[in-house]
């Protein structure tokens, strides 16, 4: 164990060495801001012949170590790459309006900016300004580990290249499963509480009714529920909260009408069988499952807190065992795994579960790290940013690492089936796995592949229950065939979608909220079309039909 480093330095020198002298083909020559390819790949190799150093600039989680050389992943890559790195480093709740004042002026900016998470609108901005420079050729010449992931997955590249060919960012990529069966396909899960069905003697909902009737018992025995198990505060039935991502409730409306539901939360959008880009919010589905919500509501099933409760409330309050039925990620992050289970489908008009949309290629950050124009050796910068792509290292970066001084470690180095390095997930015990990955990770530039479990890393244990609640409970439901792409749209047509989302998201969760809590009429469902036309629905949907039709095409 102690001398993996050492061997791992070793191999990767010799690898990086031919892999450099290989390249991975692509176009030479690119215009834009690309400039000081002053390293000559044949002569580039780890470690270092002299240390060399560069600076950049990245976050770190509040309570964790500031100091990023400080951390074991970073000690270990510098002494294979023998590149020393001057980190300035900004407290990850304070990144969003401090890193815009760093991105202001060029000439105080470091060679990169590591965990940078810049939204398509800052990257292209940025590109234009020539504040970050595109990356295709040096990907091309000095990083072989990222394009192997670019030729085993050409989807992603694909998916960081803008209309003009232009890569201006190294990408985040985490594949847990594959289209249908990715671990993203499912935010908002619908959980319910087992043992509450278990003691009054109910089955698990399958339909609409059925769950209504449940929530009714939930509510009509709450005080034989607290009785015995000992609860304290007003059971229940369900909780979440509305319009919040994960904790959104919107996923029980998917069998109403044509079963789309609103798995787009942020843009509520869908693609039908025919490839063509709706707004859910103008389906009968919809109507008729908000419809449905508010009757939940008026029979005081649904928390009176869910439209304003925050996070903190939220989670409080489930932990006290209080739910029946609540809305997340991971019910443990809410109440706990034991005696909760996923809430399958629920059957109305018809039986669905409508993917969230980009879901397919899992998670993916196409802004996660930039170059950026102060670089004045860009090669070296980029050769040492590919070793984040090595797939022994892209875990490490995701989750945390192995011989830490510490009590505690996400992975223990071992060997896969063929006697070659593989990073096990280490028992956590009592540990939180959320602040162990925190105190060690590093995140950044990374992928990691589905192909990669069981060859370099072993799958999370709480990604993997996930990844079985996906493919056994809520798969064999998906029977829409598309979802919405991660495209990556011009500046204008950016800013176009940015600009109209802002009025037509905000009226569509407005009514949304307003009409589970007070109902509506015919007429208010007039106005909210008549409304969303006004606001240019039509020109947002065209947009998005564009690069839906350019990605199949």
């Amino acid at each position: 164990m102690r001398k993996f480093p050492t061997l791992m330095s070793l191999a990767l020198a010799v690898f990086l060495t031919m892999s450099l002298l290989a390249g991975c083909g692509g176009k030479g020559g690119v215009g834009g801001a690309s400039a000081g390819l002053d390293v000559d790949p044949a002569t580039l190799q780890f470690p270092l012949a002299e240390t060399a150093t560069i600076k950049g600039l990245t976050n770190f989680p509040a309570g964790t170590e500031s100091e990023p050389n400080n951390r074991t992943i970073f000690k270990r890559l510098e002494e294979q790459t023998n590149v020393h790195v001057e980190w300035k480093t900004i407290q990850g709740d304070q990144w969003g309006e401090k890193i815009a004042l760093e991105m202001a002026n060029v000439k105080t900016l470091p060679d990169f900016v590591f965990n940078a998470g810049f939204g398509d609108t800052d990257l292209l901005k940025y590109a234009k300004q020539g504040v970050i420079i595109n990356l295709e050729e040096y990907i091309d010449k000095y990083m072989p580990n990222l394009c192997k992931v670019f030729e085993q997955a050409p989807e992603y590249k694909a998916m960081c290249t803008d209309e003009n060919g232009h890569i201006w960012a190294l990408p985040w990529i985490e594949q847990l499963g594959y289209e249908k069966t990715a671990i993203q396909t499912v935010g908002n899960m619908s959980f319910i509480n087992t043992a509450w069905l278990d003691y009054l003697k109910l089955e698990m909902p399958t339909t609409v009714d059925e769950f209504e009737q449940v929530l009714i018992a939930f509510r009509d025995n709450a005080a034989d529920l607290k009785s015995h198990f000992g609860i304290e505060g007003d059971i229940i039935p369900m909780s979440c909260i509305m319009n919040d991502g994960d904790q959104d409730p919107c996923i029980l409306i998917n069998g109403f009408g044509e079963g789309y539901g609103d798995p787009d939360r942020g843009r509520h959008i869908a693609v039908t069988d025919e490839k063509e880009v709706i707004c859910v919010a103008n389906t009968e589905g919809f109507k008729k499952g908000i419809a449905w919500l508010h009757e939940l509501y008026a029979q005081g099933l649904i928390d009176p807190e869910a439209f304003t409760q925050e996070w903190s409330t939220y989670v409080a309050k489930g932990k006290s065992g209080r739910y029946g039925v609540c809305f997340s990620w991971d019910v443990a992050n809410i109440a706990s795994l034991e005696g909760w289970e996923p809430l399958p489908a629920l059957t109305a008009d018809v039986t669905n579960i409508t993917p969230q949309n980009g879901s397919y290629t899992s998670g993916f950050d196409r802004g996660r790290c930039v170059v950026t124009a102060a670089a004045s050796n860009p090669a070296l910068v980029c050769a040492w940013l590919d070793q984040m792509y090595d797939p022994i290292q892209s875990p490490q970066n995701n989750w945390g690492t192995y011989g830490e001084d510490d009590d505690f470690d996400i992975f223990e180095m071992g060997t896969n089936a063929n006697g070659e390095p593989m990073l096990q997930h280490a028992p956590l015990g009592d540990a939180s796995p959320v602040e162990v990955r925190e105190a060690e990770s590093v995140n950044g530039p990374l992928a990691i592949l589905d192909s990669y479990y069981g060859v370099y890393v072993t799958c999370p244990d709480d990604a993997q229950y996930r990844l079985d609640w996906i493919k056994d409970i809520y798969t064999p439901d998906m029977n829409h065939k598309y979802v919405y792409p991660n495209v990556f749209m011009s500046a204008e047509d950016t800013k176009k979608i940015s600009d109209l989302s802002a009025d037509i998201s905000k009226c569509i969760n407005t009514a949304k909220a307003d009409w589970v809590m007070n109902g509506f009429t015919d007429a208010d469902w007039d106005k909210l079309q008549s409304d969303l036309d006004a606001y240019g629905l039509k020109d947002y949907l065209a947009i998005f039909q564009k690069y839906l039709d350019a990605y199949y095409a």
